[in-house]
This record gives structure tokens, C-alpha cells and sequence, in this order.
């Protein structure tokens, strides 16, 4: 299985590089990182279970009500390939399995 998440900044219309997120499973991190310059991180490699993936949203955008987002998300199927975009602004977000 492996995971990756792709964070576009609604405001801007551009990806959100430089925010932080991680990685969880049963309160544990298992991997952290930031986004590139084109907002991806790609190539982590959980196992089959539920996580947990936080975005650290306050420490890219300035003023915002949600200073995290986190998606809890369940990996099926460990040959799978899991993505969790996220699109950001200070007052909302969305979210969907990617492919």
C-alpha cells in the first residue's frame, strides 16, 4: 500500500507547499513531512488498518479557523494505492478519495 496527499490552497488557486502533515496510526506517528512545491507528498507506505492524517493548516495560513484538518481514513486493501487530496482556505475545506 502506499499513500499520498496533494493540498491546494483554495485562496490562491496554487498548491500549498511548505505545510507540514503526518501521518498516524493508533496515536503513533509513522511518518511527517512537508508538502513540495507542488503541494504532494507521496511514497509513504502504511499498512492495512485506520489512520489518521493531520495537516498542520494553522502554520500555513496566517488566520484561520481550522488551525488543523484532520482525516481519519481506513486502508482496505494493503495492495491498494490511497490518496487523500485536500483543498484548503481559511474557512473551509474539502476532501475525497483520489485515485
Amino acid at each position: 500500500m502506499s499513500f499520498s496527499t496533494h493540498v491546494l490552497d483554495a485562496v490562491t488557486g496554487r498548491p500549498a507547499a511548505g505545510m507540514t502533515v503526518r501521518l498516524e496510526h493508533q496515536g503513533r506517528t509513522l511518518a511527517e513531512g512537508r508538502t513540495d512545491e507542488d503541494g504532494r507528498i507521496k511514497g509513504w507506505q502504511p499498512g492495512a488498518g485506520t489512520y489518521r492524517v493531520v495537516f498542520d493548516t494553522g502554520g500555513y495560513l496566517a488566520d484561520t479557523f481550522y488551525p488543523e484538518v484532520v482525516i481519519t481514513f481506513t486502508v482496505g486493501d494493503p495492495a491498494e494505492h490511497y490518496h487523500v487530496p485536500l483543498l484548503l482556505s481559511p474557512y473551509a475545506y474539502s476532501t475525497y478519495r483520489g485515485s
